[in-house]
């Protein structure tokens, strides 16, 4: 069996977004607001996150078509870097970054389902055993991961199908939201005062800190980062796009710049409806703000001002909207990248096999299973905290390797080349270095367990060849 080229530029533009949009940007505003304080900065750090993201994703666009092969940004690294530095990202990739987002991003499904079923919340608990406690919320995020992975395991053809139709409604919903936002919201008085104090810091004067303003802006943007991931997750199912040379490219250009005016759209949609920074104990939405929106969920608060009571239900079907189709698109690309890592035996060896339908489906399925695992851990929060700086780091060293395989490979084909090389990626790789180093100084734990997770797979790597020889 060989992999099927049914993916063209509009599949490939919706897993880019779909990927990329989940419940993220109705949650992480309220941190960066906490963080920055006035409305100017909060739309600042949502248009540098964009920006860098779209660099990354132009560079990333000349490796598509360099290497255009099952397994994307592994390949572009045990290309450049060896097969040590392809597997510790590998590792990463399967033990934290690809399955625990699938993690986090069911347990939103199934926590927002339970906004109109209240029976599936997390408050309902199944099982009680002393050392695992499990609720109905955790089952019901594996079942829409066991669900996702046996569609998928049908063919890309349905894949593809799920993801345009789950991303096209979300996107639709998320600018019809964002406009009546926009409409309700001018020229109110949150609208006014926003308006008025652009660069002003509301917040409470005892919250200042002698951090430099780049410093800010840069702790700020981990939760931006993490909304605006996985945008690199179309490059592993390459091997199933159609002209993957050129379509790849020009899908993770599409699909950055479609999402980032998305969420530009949104937060401005926020700060028409509600102040930037409000009181923490306010009887409403409305008073609380932005930052102190109830469990940062922004988007419902924003919801409440727009529809009053029914606002919860329509966000919540919202947001059961983009994750389910979010999780569809991640767990339809990562399992590409353990086929690749199986196929240069540095991963079990059935995950290289393809089922009748052409795809990875014992891959798909040991996916699902770590997943689901980390369902029932309830760790996959802190986990993918801490992964944000490994995700940098490693972003750093993919565009690295393009200056890498220009001096090593100068007269391999390259449909297309790096938007502004050498320039835009060198300042990529200052900017995520620089947001690296004040992770490690003001926010460590975001740094350094990530460093660690990453650093086990070394003593892995060593071992699993061992083994294998």
């Amino acid at each position: 069996m060989s992999f099927r080229r049914d993916l063209g530029l509009f599949d490939a533009t919706m897993i880019v977004a779909g990927s990329m949009i989940g419940s993220g940007v109705f949650i992480v505003s309220a941190d960066i607001a906490r963080s920055v304080g006035s409305p100017a900065m909060l739309l600042l750090v949502w248009v540098i996150t964009g920006a860098i993201t779209l660099i990354a994703a132009l560079a990333y666009g000349e490796l598509a078509g360099l290497l255009p092969q099952a397994g994307g940004q592994y390949v572009y690294l045990r290309e450049a870097f060896g097969r040590l530095a392809g597997f510790l990202y590998g590792w990463t990739l399967f033990t934290v970054i690809q399955t625990g987002t699938i993690a986090a991003v069911a347990m939103a499904f199934a926590k927002y389902t339970a906004v109109l079923i209240p029976s599936v919340g997390d408050s309902n608990i199944l099982l009680d055993v002393g050392f695992i406690r499990v609720n109905a919320a955790q089952v019901l995020a594996i079942a829409s991961i066991v669900v996702l992975t046996m569609l998928n395991s049908r063919g890309v053809h349905l894949g593809k199908l799920i993801q345009n139709t789950f991303t096209t409604t979300k996107i639709i919903s998320v600018v019809a939201l964002a406009l009546v936002g926009l409409a309700i919201g001018w020229g109110s008085g949150a609208f006014a005062n926003n308006a008025a104090s652009m660069w002003t810091s509301q917040l409470p004067s005892t919250t200042s800190t002698n951090i430099p303003f780049l410093a800010v802006i840069a702790v700020a943007m981990v939760g931006s980062i993490f909304s605006s991931d996985a945008w690199n997750n179309i490059t592993f199912a390459a091997a199933e796009v159609k002209d993957p040379e050129r379509v790849i490219p020009r899908a993770l250009f599409g699909g950055v710049v479609l999402v980032t005016v998305l969420y530009l759209l949104t937060n401005i949609a926020y700060l028409s409806l509600m102040p930037v920074v409000g009181n923490p104990l306010g009887a409403d939405a409305a008073s609380r703000g932005i930052a102190f929106a109830v469990n940062d969920r922004v988007g419902a608060a924003a919801a409440d001002v727009m529809f009053g009571g029914v606002g919860a239900t329509i966000m919540a079907v919202l947001i059961m909207i983009s994750t389910f189709g979010c999780n569809n698109g991640i767990i339809l690309s990562g399992a590409r990248a353990y086929y690749a890592m199986a196929k240069d035996k540095l991963f079990f060896s059935k995950a290289a096999e393809l089922n009748e339908g052409g795809v990875p489906s014992r891959s798909l399925w040991m996916q699902a299973a770590w997943a689901s695992a980390l369902c029932l851990s309830g760790k996959y929060g802190d986990l993918l905290d801490y992964v944000v700086f490994a995700v940098l780091i490693f972003y750093v060293l993919t565009i690295l390797g393009i200056f890498r395989l220009r001096k090593t490979r100068p007269d391999a084909p390259r449909p297309i080349r790096a938007f502004g090389y050498p320039l835009l990626p060198a300042l990529y790789i200052v900017t995520a270095l620089f947001i690296c180093g004040c992770l490690l100084i003001y926010k460590p734990q975001y740094s350094w367990p990530g460093l660690i997770i990453v650093a086990t797979g070394v003593p892995v790597f060593y071992v699993w060849n061992r083994t294998r020889s």
